[in-house]
């Protein structure tokens, strides 16, 4: 057996969602009938976002990341967490819904990881734009209608080995499609509401201690 990890970033890494957070800072009334479309999922994962970061000026740029910057808080036992899976050489890829500008100085001193998957921002028009380089494949159950943004069982899928033992972890309904490809499920939130919903297995968490304990007790099994 060889565990493969697959990780959150927002919600899950972080004690927050930062793109509830930061939309709830710049533009709350907005912002929040999208985020109720996309809980109700009448609007797809990738439509929500995108529509929410149009509502951002580029001007607001620099304001914008260092208020991320200056309200993220990451959750506790991560540090210890990947220095586990960097010791016992446990391929660990953070794949996330939110966007390079904020995940990337947040992950940095915490690396490197064996890759990070997620959306990009575009700041060179009036409002910011995100681009999604991680789409569907051909595999996935949104393939028509490209609803995914950042594809997490697509990157499962193309990272993956058959003798792999896929560890997804998660907390919305953005992992659940990634939680029903997992050997492993490590939920908190909303995710843990799917899981029970659909009778998927999963362990549930609170800090990345709670993580590292299932790993290391599936490790030594």
């Amino acid at each position: 057996m060889k565990p493969i990890i697959f990780c959150d970033f927002d919600g899950t890494i972080t004690a927050t969602d930062n793109i509830v957070s930061l939309m709830t800072q710049f533009v709350p009334e907005e912002s929040e009938k999208i985020a109720q479309a996309m809980l109700a999922q009448t609007i797809t994962f990738k439509d929500g976002v995108t529509a929410m970061f149009e509502l951002l000026s580029t001007r607001q740029k620099d304001e914008v990341i260092q208020y991320l910057l200056n309200t993220a808080v990451i959750r506790e036992g991560f540090g210890e967490f990947v220095q586990f899976a960097h010791t016992n050489d446990i391929p660990f890829y953070v794949v996330s819904g939110g966007v390079d500008f904020f995940i990337e100085p947040m992950l940095e001193k915490f690396g490197p990881f064996t890759g990070v998957y997620c959306n990009s921002a575009d700041f060179s028009g009036s409002q910011i734009e995100l681009l999604y380089p991680n789409p569907c494949d051909e595999e996935c159950a949104k393939y028509e209608v490209q609803g995914c943004g950042c594809c997490k069982p697509s990157v499962m899928r193309s990272v993956a080995q058959d003798d792999h033992f896929k560890i997804v972890i998660g907390d919305s309904i953005s992992d659940f499609e990634a939680a029903k490809q997992a050997d492993l499920v490590l939920a908190r939130d909303h995710l843990i509401d799917r899981c029970e919903n659909l009778q998927i297995p999963y362990k549930p968490f609170e800090t990345f201690y709670d993580c590292l304990d299932a790993v290391k007790e599936l490790i030594e099994e």
